[in-house]
């Protein structure tokens, strides 16, 4: 099984780029294509070999992401961001592996490390329960930049919803993915180093994680679940959440999300979201 890594950037990390594709290119053991994309930004001189995409303008995470699978030949496709590296020179090898033993494998997600020694964070554990990051378990979602899927998965779910931008979009695909019959599981041996950063540092952070979540429920769920779903994280984002400009960008984006077209709505199976369940994420949070 072939695996292709697909790179996706802005342009405005050339070392950290360059590290994150040396850190494939020195996978052992699996044949690895690297696919790098420049999101509406010109590309460093990069190493023989790797394939490059330049797009015209920055057309957001999953647009930019589908466009480097549409470019990449693997069975097995990597997103790395980056400003991510790979630390084992195994990793190839050991999700190769795993897919390779087992067809119904839809997605791998991976642990994250703090390359300064940091401890593990608790948003980079897929399920609602986190505990010991380094337990592995069966989930209901990934992450999408420290991700292997498996190429016909992530074809039988349509590819990350572009229209999305950033934010969700792993799980909208998560979610399909699993509504496929594929599973996904969270392999705490597969492990990237990625600097902590906190996610509100993007500027549209409060509005698009508000819009685009009304979107996954509008687009993925049966009417009863996406109510209850909407309203949980009403609750939640109003306990959670004391900075009066954030509550008021994220309600801005909830009602955005209702206004505005939110694609196909293909909502999954009874029996997908008690799968879910059963895994321990209900799709009502």
């Amino acid at each position: 099984m072939k695996i292709s890594c697909v790179l996706l950037t802005m342009g405005n990390r050339p070392a950290e780029l360059r590290r994150a594709i040396d850190s494939v290119l020195q996978q052992e053991g699996a044949d690895v294509e690297v696919v790098v994309v420049g999101n509406g930004a010109d590309l460093p001189e990069l190493p023989e070999g790797v394939v490059t995409l330049r797009l015209p303008e920055n057309v957001g995470i999953p647009a930019g992401r589908n466009e480097g699978v549409k470019a990449s030949a693997g069975d097995i496709i990597l997103f790395l961001d980056d400003d991510g590296w790979y630390r084992s020179r195994d990793l190839a090898r050991h999700v190769h592996d795993r897919f390779a033993a087992d067809p119904g494998l839809g997605a791998i997600s991976f642990r994250i490390a703090d390359p300064d020694g940091g401890p593990d964070q608790r948003r980079h554990v897929p399920r609602l329960r986190a505990g010991d990051p380094q337990r592995s378990s069966a989930v209901t979602t990934f992450l999408g930049g420290a991700c292997a899927i498996r190429r016909t998965a992530f074809e039988q779910g349509g590819g990350l919803p572009g229209e999305f931008f950033y934010a969700h979009e792993e799980t909208d695909l998560a979610w399909r993915i699993l509504d496929a019959g594929y599973d996904i599981v969270y392999d705490a041996e597969a492990v990237m180093y990625h600097p902590a950063v906190a996610p509100t540092r993007h500027e549209d952070f409060y509005r698009l994680n508000a819009r685009n979540r009304v979107w996954l429920a509008r687009r993925n769920l049966p009417w009863p679940l996406a109510l209850c779903y909407l309203g949980t994280w009403v609750a939640i984002t109003l306990l959670r959440e004391r900075s009066r400009p954030a509550l008021r960008a994220w309600f801005a984006g909830f009602r955005e999300g209702w206004r505005e077209d939110a694609g196909p709505r293909t909502p999954i199976k009874w029996s997908t979201a008690w799968r879910m369940t059963r895994v321990g994420r209900p799709p009502i949070i």
